[in-house]
């Protein structure tokens, strides 16, 4: 089924709404739904489409057992204007409406009351209850459309509200993309049990679609250990919620001496094996609920490597593109100002991830170490690139490479010759490319945010130094193919439909939908490596799974990270740093098939690393959580 859920974060109040527009249509008064108020309506004054148009518009959707359930429970009394009169009188008649008085505190919610659409070919930034937009947007949210005097008074309290502020900030940070309302996807789960278990899940964070589907998709993997133990279920519950959220404000100052703010997140999500390990991620789209879901992920990454670790995950919705470096330098350091006192070499040791680099942990490092007063290595990266002796940035994207020479050992296949299609132009992907070829394969493809790249005759080791030059200069990767005839640069469409036996999506989450599935299944693809946390919808899962498409979960194929973050503790040479990840990669692949085994996952199957994968990690977590007690 589908349960709709605002793009940025629409909450439970719009059931409230489908309640009051409910009520209005049938001249019904709606009680037990909070604080009421008796408000005066009629048709407006100024404006003809007033009197005509619902008060509250919203999406359709279907209505469940449980809302038809909960609707008989509430007491709606019918409200004539009088038993004498003939309906087309009464509709002439203004009437007394009950409605909610609560807009004043949730009215500063501004994450939950706008978003971004197209209206006649133009972004506009709209009303979430209302559905308007700019000036039309005259009425009170919740209905009151009284006198002109109100309803102006209305639009000048709307306007000068967070709400279009807060609208317009989130317009400019998604550069004119359009957000739009958009479903949970739940899947059909075998079990009730591990049914409610996400259905829990849902009931409390209704609105954190990243994380819910991360959870949706590991309860999936887990259905065979809850349904063999049901000790397992009440373990779930608690694992589900992190044992640490921390939301703060950064503020800093441009170059321009103007103020600026935006939100800091951390959140240490398990700690049952060991210090925390985890990445901070500074994107304009960053949110709690991806805060969630990557530390979520974090922890079974570390659970499922060699090494005792716990899981965290955070950043920032800061965008450092287009800022100078004393910005985010600014910026880094006020982050730091708040996070400092939560980290430390037994408590949470922070790492790269999206928008954050040897830079930007520079900074904070720099920071970390004058506010603490010592340095003792609480940063995974930068501390062992300052001495020039690490591989740590290299470490996930060769980890992927590992892993999937593991895959394909096992089936007699080998990566050389193979032409694999990459996604993403960061670290990860660069260096996926560079093992790619030293194993003889033929990486052809790499993309960005505007479109992707590729390169038929597959790239070299001089292309990928190329590549490199043009990314550091934050040019666009259009200007490759000014250099190499024989490639071409597709706008606005990922690299998904081009030929190829062996897929590495190292962008973002969810970069891979259903059509993008199919376009894969349809382009030869065998193999789908994860890069990237989450790369797939669910529905695009479904679509690979049906195609007997073999997927290696990015809690598997990512963990080369986790391991370079213990391996950089000792100083290697790069050669033993590269065999000992190897190794780690190794232990890693044979913990996953013998979970898969172990509870009844052929070998063979395209499922078997991704349930084994989970099995593996949770069972880890699991039984140290047991065995600590409720803590």
């Amino acid at each position: 089924m589908l349960l709709p859920v605002g793009g940025i974060g629409m909450n439970s109040t719009m059931d409230d709404m489908s309640l009051i527009q409910q009520a209005q249509r049938h001249h019904l008064v709606v009680r037990e739904l909070g604080e009421e108020i008796d408000l005066e309506i009629g048709p407006g004054d100024d404006d003809p489409t007033f009197a005509s148009t619902p008060l509250i518009s919203g999406l359709p959707r279907e209505s469940s057992v449980e809302e038809h359930d909960d609707s008989k429970q509430m007491v709606m009394v019918s409200q004539l204007a009088g038993e004498d009169q003939d309906l087309s009188k009464a509709q002439n008649v203004k009437r007394k409406k009950k409605v909610v008085k609560r807009w004043r505190e949730e009215w500063a919610d501004t994450y939950k009351w706008a978003y971004v659409d197209v209206k006649e070919g133009t972004a506009r930034i709209f009303c979430s209850v209302c559905r308007e937009y700019g000036r039309k947007h005259r009425r009170n949210p919740y209905g009151n459309e009284g006198s002109r005097n109100m309803q102006m008074s209305a639009l000048e309290e709307h306007n000068n509200s967070l709400l279009h502020k807060e609208a317009l900030r989130l317009q400019m940070a998604s550069k004119d993309k359009i957000i739009v309302d958009k479903p949970i996807y739940v899947k059909a789960l075998m079990s009730k049990t591990a049914g409610s278990i996400v259905e829990a899940a849902l009931k409390r964070d209704p609105h954190e679609i990243e994380f819910i589907q991360c959870v949706q998709e590991v309860v999936h993997a887990l259905e065979r250990v809850i349904a063999k133990n049901s000790h397992y279920v009440n373990i779930m519950e608690r694992f589900l919620e992190p044992e640490r959220m921390i939301l703060f404000r950064v503020p800093w100052v441009d170059d321009r001496g103007e103020a600026n703010v935006n939100r800091g997140f951390r959140v240490q999500f398990n700690q049952t094996l060991g210090p925390c390990r985890g990445g901070l991620r500074f994107h304009p789209l960053m949110n709690l609920s991806i805060a969630k879901f990557l530390g979520f992920q974090q922890t079974l990454k570390s659970a499922l490597s060699p090494y005792k670790l716990g899981g965290a995950a955070g950043g920032s919705d800061f965008d450092p593109k287009g800022k100078s470096d004393s910005e985010i330098m600014r910026f880094c350091q006020s982050f730091m100002d708040e996070l400092y006192r939560y980290l430390g070499p037994d408590k949470d040791l922070p790492s790269e991830e999206m928008g954050v680099g040897a830079r930007e942990m520079g900074y904070m490092f720099g920071k970390y170490r004058r506010l603490a007063s010592h340095v003792q290595g609480s940063f995974t990266g930068p501390r062992i690139i300052w001495s020039g002796s690490s591989l740590r940035t290299e470490a996930t994207g060769y980890g992927l490479v590992f892993f999937t020479q593991l895959v394909l050992a096992d089936m007699n296949k080998e990566l050389k010759g193979l032409r694999c299609v990459v996604s993403g132009s960061g670290k990860i992907a660069m260096h996926v490319l560079e093992k790619l070829l030293a194993f003889g394969a033929i990486p052809i493809t790499v993309s960005d945010s505007k479109g992707y790249l590729v390169d038929e005759d597959g790239f070299d080791f001089m292309k990928i130094s190329f590549l490199r030059d043009i990314k550091t200069q934050q040019r666009s990767l259009r200007d490759y193919s000014k250099t190499y005839a024989r490639s071409k640069y597709y706008d606005e469409v990922k690299p998904w439909n081009e030929r190829c036996d062996v897929a590495f999506p190292c962008a973002s989450q969810n970069e891979i939908d259903h059509s993008d599935a199919i376009n894969l299944v349809n382009s030869g693809c065998r193999i789908l490596v994860e890069g990237s946390n989450m790369p797939c919808t669910p529905e695009a899962v479904d679509v690979l799974r049906k195609a007997n498409v073999l997927i290696a979960p990015a809690i598997a194929a990512g963990a080369g990270g986790v391991a370079a973050g213990e391996l950089e503790l000792i100083n290697w040479s790069p050669e033993e740093f590269e065999s000992k990840l190897q190794e780690a990669m190794k232990q890693t692949y044979q913990r996953t098939l013998k979970a898969a085994t172990d509870f009844g996952y052929q070998k063979e199957s395209p499922e078997a690393l991704v349930h084994g994968a989970a099995i593996s990690a949770f069972l880890t977590v699991a039984n140290g959580m047991s065995d600590q007690g409720c803590v």
